[in-house]
């Protein structure tokens, strides 16, 4: 069996060789390599990388041309493992390296095509608590993933489930998206998480907004189908005012002009959402087949047997 490690790398230049150095000493008993993805920092965690690939014949350094988010890049780490299973691990020695034995053995026994880590007490800062919690909940009801399963990002994946991943060519990534679109065959492992040893998290209200709109409009129709109903809805009420008013008039009864204009808004805002709601459907289909946008670009992968673009 072959074991596949895959880190994002950011602004890390000072645990990225004590996480590779430590990865070494963990995995020792076992067949692994380790897939390093530099998502353009601008510190010198290129240097430190290449440095790495460069010392050991099992890690594979990969750099790309701009900063690109998290998820394109390990989506880039996933496109260069070749082991049976791969493991997703943070930079930040948050989750010890011999933490990944669990998750192994936990695929093993349970024949699980996807492990997710969860802990007993998370020591992240509070912002990106609010921003896990908050994605989580909307997984839950746009991806239909179980409401008791915490998606971390220190996960292990099956082969046959990242030669699914590795199809999307899209400009969006989401790894537990993607996952999900591929298998309900998932189990969880409990794991030690420890506080961050050096800098501060780049986890940033920008990148909590980014992903969440990414989730909400990328991954799920629902948006877009809560508008259509919401416009069916107004129409409907148009139409039973309009009803109601005319059963009034004939009645002899007299029609306030306020009454009317109300009526006739709520048919036209209606009919228009109804309108735009399968327009979009339409469009935004078009759009995510069609835009062209490459999910990441390499500049360069290093290893001890080949370096180049």
């Amino acid at each position: 069996m072959l074991l596949s490690v895959v880190i994002p790398v950011y602004n890390s230049e000072t645990t990225l060789a004590p996480l590779v150095d430590k990865l070494q000493t963990a995995l020792a008993g076992y067949s692994f390599e380790v897939i390093l993805v530099n998502d353009g920092s601008r510190d010198r965690s290129e240097q430190v990388g290449e440095e790495l690939a460069n010392r050991y014949t099992n890690v594979v350094f990969v750099a790309l041309r701009k900063n690109f988010g998290e998820f394109n890049a390990v989506l880039c780490g996933l496109n260069h493992t070749s082991g049976d299973f791969a493991v997703v691990i943070d930079d930040d020695f948050q989750n010890p390296p011999e933490e990944i034995l669990k998750l192994v053995q936990a695929a093993q026994q349970g024949n699980y095509d996807v492990v997710y880590s969860y802990y007993a007490s998370k020591q992240h800062h509070w912002f990106r608590n609010l921003g896990s919690d908050l994605t989580n909940a909307l997984a839950t009801y746009l991806l239909k993933k179980p409401k008791d399963l915490y998606l971390s990002s220190f996960k292990l994946i099956r082969r046959e489930v990242i030669d699914e991943i590795r199809k999307y060519t899209g400009p969006y990534p989401y790894i537990d998206g993607l996952i999900f679109r591929v298998t309900r065959n998932v189990g969880t492992i409990e794991v030690v998480h420890q506080k961050r040893q050096e800098g501060q998290s780049n986890y940033t209200l920008n990148k909590l907004i980014s992903l969440f709109i990414n989730v909400l409009v990328c991954y799920s129709p629902l948006p877009l189908r809560l508008f259509t109903i919401l416009g069916l809805l107004l129409f409907g009420l148009g139409i039973m005012a309009m009803i109601g008013l005319a059963i009034t008039a004939l009645s002899g009864f007299p029609v306030a002009g306020w009454a009317i204009i109300l009526a006739a808004l709520f048919l036209l805002t209606g009919f228009l959402s109804v309108f735009l709601g399968v327009m979009s459907e339409y469009l935004g289909k078009l759009f995510m087949m069609q835009s062209g946008l490459p999910p990441y670009v390499v500049k360069k992968v290093v290893t001890q047997s080949k370096s180049g673009a």
